[in-house]
C-alpha cells in the first residue's frame, strides 16, 4: 500500500474556487512532524466527493493526503476530523486503511481541523469507468463478492482488541438511527423536496432491535475502495471513514444498498449512481445481501426495513449538501440538482414499503 508506488489512477485536480488551501501553513506544520520533507508540494483536489474535502500534497519524497471539513452549516456529529484519524488509526492492525501521519487541531493552523496520511496508489471505481479502462463480468463479479466480504471483515473486527469500545453508544443503535435522520431532515428540508411523512412514520413503526454491536463504516461504496492497479478485483485500502461508529451492522448493509443500483433499475436511478454496480457480472442487491448472510450468518425475518432505512439516510444525506447549496454556503455546481435526487430516493423508499 505504499503511496507513491503507481501511477495517478484516481487524479485529483486543480482546486474547487472558494476551496483554495493555505499551503505555506500546512507545510509548515507538517515539516515538523514528518521527516524528510523537501520543496513546496504540488497540491490538487479530489472533487468527486460530497462531504469533507480532500486534497493531494504531492512532496519529492512523500505521497499524502489531507482532509478538512467543508464549509457551511454541518450536522452535530459530522466531520470530526479526530475522531475519523483516530479510527483509521485503531482500525490499522486490522483493516486495510491508509497510513495516519498527523492529526491538527489547532484553528490557527487554517481555520479548521485537518488531518494528512498517506495516499494509497492504486484505482477508485466512480460512476463512469476510466477511459481506456473495462471490468469483464468475471472481474466484476470478483469485485463486487470480495466488496462484501470485506464489508463482513470490518464487521467481525474484535472492538476491544483494536481499542473502540468507546466510539459509540451501545445497544438501540436502530432507533437512533431513525429518530436522529429523521430529526435531521426535517432540519434540513427546504420548499422544493417532499417531507418523508409516511416514510418517517413507517420506519419508526417497524424498528428492529440491534442484531448486534460492531464497527460499521457507515457509507461502504465501491467508490471508496482503492482497487491494486494490476488486479481491479482485489481491493486495497477502504478510504472515508468519517460516520464510522459501533453500530448495527444490518444498518451498515442497509446503507451500501441504497447505492448499489442495477441494470435493470429505471433511467433516473442510473443515471444518478455513484458506482457501477450495473455492470455485466456485477451482485444485484438480492445477492448482495445472500452473499452477506452468508458470510456473518445475519439473516433477519426481513431485509425491507434495512433497505427502506438506508434509501432514508441517504435522502437526508443528499438534502443536507443541498441544504448547503440551496442557501449558499457552498458553490459547487454539483450540488445544484440534489433536490431532484431527494425526490427519486422518496418514491423507492415508497416502493419498498409497498
Amino acid at each position: 500500500m505504499s503511496a507513491g508506488s503507481a501511477k495517478v489512477l484516481d487524479a485529483a485536480r486543480p482546486i474547487r474556487s472558494g476551496e483554495e488551501l493555505d499551503v505555506a501553513a500546512v507545510d509548515a506544520w507538517l515539516r515538523a512532524r514528518v521527516a524528510g520533507l523537501s520543496g513546496i508540494p504540488k497540491v490538487s483536489q479530489y472533487t468527486g466527493g460530497a462531504s469533507n474535502w480532500t486534497y493531494r500534497l504531492e512532496y519529492p519524497e512523500h505521497d499524502l493526503i489531507l482532509r478538512r471539513p467543508p464549509t457551511g452549516t454541518k450536522a452535530k456529529s459530522a466531520h470530526d476530523m479526530g475522531r475519523e484519524f483516530r479510527v483509521q488509526s485503531a482500525l490499522a492492525p486490522f483493516y486495510p486503511v491508509p497510513k495516519m501521519i498527523a492529526l491538527c487541531e489547532d484553528p490557527a493552523v487554517i481555520g479548521v481541523p485537518f488531518y494528512v496520511m498517506r495516499r494509497i496508489a492504486g484505482r477508485i471505481l466512480r460512476a463512469r469507468l476510466p477511459q481506456g479502462f473495462s471490468l469483464d463480468p468475471a472481474t466484476a463479479r470478483a469485485l463486487s463478492e470480495n466488496a462484501i466480504d470485506l464489508m463482513a471483515t470490518l464487521h467481525q473486527v474484535d472492538v476491544r482488541a483494536a481499542g473502540l469500545e468507546t466510539l459509540g453508544k451501545g445497544a438501540g443503535y436502530c432507533r437512533r438511527q431513525i429518530e436522529g435522520w429523521s430529526e435531521r431532515y426535517r432540519k434540513a428540508r427546504t420548499w422544493n423536496v417532499p417531507r418523508f411523512g409516511k416514510v418517517i412514520d413507517w420506519l419508526a413503526a417497524h424498528t428492529p432491535d440491534d442484531v448486534a454491536t460492531c464497527v460499521i463504516h457507515n457509507d461502504f461504496r465501491l467508490d471508496n475502495l482503492v482497487l491494486d492497479e494490476g488486479d481491479p478485483a482485489r481491493i486495497v485500502g477502504v478510504l472515508d471513514w468519517e460516520m464510522a461508529t459501533l453500530g448495527d451492522p444490518l444498518m451498515d448493509l442497509g446503507n451500501s444498498l441504497a447505492y448499489w443500483v442495477e441494470a435493470k433499475d429505471g433511467p433516473f436511478s442510473r443515471t444518478l449512481r455513484r458506482q457501477p454496480t450495473h455492470l455485466p457480472g456485477m451482485l444485484t442487491r438480492r445477492e448482495v445481501v445472500a452473499r452477506y448472510a452468508e458470510r456473518t450468518g445475519f439473516s433477519p425475518p426481513s431485509w425491507t426495513f434495512y433497505e427502506v432505512y438506508g434509501v432514508f439516510r441517504l435522502a437526508g444525506i443528499a438534502q443536507q449538501i443541498y441544504y448547503r447549496y440551496h442557501h449558499g454556503e457552498t458553490r459547487n455546481p454539483a450540488f445544484r440538482h440534489f433536490w431532484l435526487y431527494v425526490h427519486l430516493l422518496h418514491r423507492r423508499c415508497l416502493r419498498l414499503m409497498r
